[in-house]
């Protein structure tokens, strides 16, 4: 098995603005993961987040919610793994993604950042690519048969439909979360891959 997860971080934007957009849902799942563990976050100014810590089989690990903006969230997660000790396979985030229709998710280590800017910067402040990423689907505004651009959709809340289907998805990571934390990659990437609507 692979190192377990010690730091779980969901991208998004800070704010009551940004709250309820696509671009957010890696912080929706973070905060359902802190529910689940019981932990309460707290704004941690020298790690320009919001960090929550708990403890997993006698092990802590931590979440997090940059405070940033989506393009400076390696401004977050390079100060935790330098802080804690963590190695860039330590880390799980957790992203939106276009290429994916709502309520699927993919689960990868490494790999390119595929234009998602969030990613890019941890990339680049981490110096690696290493780490574990949790690509929760939103769709495509042209997969969708919408007319906005991009950059709207993704700072757009889902419709209603696209919204269950996202939620869903979130129930399937939550029930998977104790895998990652023991380090059984494989079984909670079969699982999440398998469960995905078509």
């Amino acid at each position: 098995m692979s190192k377990p997860i010690k730091l779980i971080v969901g991208l998004g934007n800070p704010g009551p603005d940004y709250e309820r957009t696509r671009h957010n849902a890696g912080f929706w799942l973070v905060d359902a993961i802190a529910e689940d563990l019981r932990a309460s976050f707290t704004n941690e100014k020298s790690f320009s987040g919001l960090v929550a810590k708990a403890r997993v089989q006698a092990e802590q690990v931590f979440l997090a919610k940059p405070q940033t903006y989506m393009n400076r969230s390696g401004q977050c997660v390079g100060a935790l793994a330098r802080f804690y000790k963590l190695e860039a396979q330590e880390i799980l985030v957790v992203h939106d993604e276009l290429d994916l229709f709502p309520g699927q998710v993919k689960v990868k280590q490494g790999g390119g950042h595929a234009g998602h800017n969030g990613l890019r910067d941890i990339q680049a402040v981490l110096g690696s690519a290493d780490f574990w990423r949790l690509r929760l689907g939103i769709g495509h505004p042209r997969t969708l048969n919408l007319t906005q651009e991009v950059a709207d959709f993704v700072l757009h809340p889902p419709r209603r439909e696209d919204q269950m289907a996202i939620d869903d998805c979130l129930t399937r990571c939550r029930a998977v979360m104790p895998l990652f934390f023991a380090g059984d990659f494989a079984r909670a990437t079969a699982q999440l891959h398998r469960d995905n609507p078509a």
